[in-house]
């Protein structure tokens, strides 16, 4: 195990060195990092399989960085959101644990998004983890088949192969504002604290964005998750679709009296009403309310609600 320690007393005072050395000696490596407590400001890229990083503790170990999507670039003329993130995770079979992943930029009513967390992969676990930002904290990859604005995807997986990876996500913490949590991939989130924050608007917070490949099984499903939120009452939503067959299931879960009574959003698109599939299931808390939600709201049934377990979902067992 090799260990980081910003104080110069591990193998490495900095993440990615570590990393490059695993890179380079991956046939004797353990490919096992601990992370010792500090504040990480560095970009942190992760393309190596069978990778485990463990912090110290996710409140005093935290990798920081601060891009955003309008910054200036010569280019296209901006940065652009899936160039912003302090970790990049292009890999499969990945771990984290105890970590914090933070994009300090602020809020994106002037910067932009500003991605903390860019995974894309399969069988990818982030354990005990905090996921800090604003707009678009987190994106699962992979990007949708095709961008609707030119230079919409501009970013390292822009042209590459989109492939469906499963993520899972227990016992985390996840805040932001405006879609900070989209994207395509098969994500389950158990056990995890969504923790919507204020811009003082009208509509404060879209938890979720997720951009479903069409035909795709399962897109987003949280499991006995809370939904938290700092914003006053009914000014955030569950979701709303990036893409027009977004899949979103939120079971046995708290929603906080911030949740708009009709819970989801149609992004304006009538259209998607109908290929959308959105659905609760013995959810609880102020915010939810069942004799509220629109006709394209699903309420599943117990037997429909056994398809979303974390074996069904991410094929284990």
């Amino acid at each position: 195990m090799l260990v980081v320690a910003k104080d110069g007393s591990g193998d490495f005072s900095n993440i990615s060195n570590a990393l490059a050395w695993i890179q380079e000696n991956q046939e004797k490596s353990e490919r096992v990092i601990f992370i010792r407590s500090g504040i990480y400001e560095e970009r942190v890229e992760i393309r190596t399989p069978y990778l485990t990083l463990i912090g110290e503790n996710a409140e005093t170990t935290k990798i920081t960085g601060h891009l955003y999507a309008k910054m200036p670039m010569e280019d296209i003329g901006k940065l652009g959101t899936f160039r912003t993130y302090t970790v990049f995770v292009d890999t499969h079979d990945f771990t984290a644990c105890n970590l914090t992943f933070e994009n300090t930029a602020g809020t994106g009513d002037h910067l932009g998004q500003a991605v903390a967390l860019y995974a894309d992969g399969d069988r990818l676990l982030f354990e005990n983890c905090k996921l800090l930002g604003c707009t678009d904290t987190l994106f699962t990859g992979p990007l949708p088949p095709y961008e609707l604005k030119k230079f919409g995807f501009t970013g390292p997986k822009q042209f590459a192969e989109r492939i469906n990876g499963r993520q899972h996500y227990r016992n985390c913490y996840i805040e932001g504002d405006v879609d900070f949590i989209f994207g395509s991939a098969t994500a389950y989130f158990e056990q995890c604290e969504i923790h919507s924050k204020n811009r003082n608007k009208p509509v404060n917070s879209y938890n979720t964005a997720a951009s479903t490949a069409e035909g795709q099984a399962y897109g987003y499903v949280f499991e006995r998750c809370s939904f938290t939120g700092e914003c006053p009452e009914q000014t955030a939503y569950l979701g709303r679709p990036w893409r027009n067959f977004a899949k979103t299931v939120i079971l046995h879960s708290y929603l906080g009296k911030h949740i708009c009574e009709e819970g989801w959003h149609n992004w304006d698109k009538k259209e998607a009403e109908q290929t959308v599939f959105y659905a609760e299931y013995e959810n609880y808390g102020p915010g939810y309310r069942p004799d509220k939600r629109p006709a394209w709201v699903h309420m599943l049934t117990k037997d429909e609600a056994e398809h979303y377990t974390r074996e069904k979902v991410l094929g284990e067992g």
